[in-house]
């Protein structure tokens, strides 16, 4: 992991911005949350989440369900960002998304940028490793960190959640 500093840091943040833009489209009621996949200064591929096929009659958000049990990518209906923007480059773009950079961002009721917890879901991973992606960038609140995906596909496994420590 690489803690981006000073232009790099600056040009994540631009980054960051546009991703905070695409979870705006969230449809999920529990989170809003964006993604974007960039390629030589390019966004290549967006997705936020949402039930699939955006159909709110896919979500279980507003119902009481019993995830316990579940892992904690699971406790959800809808569609990960990642994913959706994963399958928007995989759609639109796939020449390009080889050597790409992944942003991931939650976003606040007023819009605002939050800070991203520690990589833990390894669907994500897995689908952001074996896809091509080659950088995984959260905005942790220590700082802005750049995972190697196939690093950041090793963190999202030995992540422990803190119910299980």
């Amino acid at each position: 992991m690489k803690l981006l500093q000073a232009q790099d840091e600056s040009k994540a943040i631009h980054w960051f911005n546009q991703a905070a833009k695409v979870a705006e489209k969230a449809l999920c009621l529990r989170a809003k949350c964006g993604s974007i996949i960039v390629k030589d200064e390019e966004v290549i591929g967006e997705g936020y989440n949402a039930p699939p096929l955006d159909d709110m009659k896919n979500s279980f958000c507003s119902v009481e369900k019993n995830f316990k049990g579940k892992p904690g990518y699971d406790n959800t209906c809808c569609m990960h960002a990642e994913w959706r923007a994963i399958l928007d480059t995989v759609k639109n773009n796939p020449d390009k998304i080889y050597g790409s950079t992944l942003y991931f961002t939650r976003i606040d009721k007023e819009n605002n940028i939050t800070k991203s917890g520690e990589p833990l879901c390894t669907v994500c991973s897995r689908f952001a490793l074996d896809s091509g992606i080659k950088e995984f960038v959260l905005w942790h609140e220590h700082g802005i960190c750049m995972y190697q995906t196939d690093e950041y596909n090793q963190v999202s496994y030995s992540y422990t959640s803190p119910e299980f420590r």
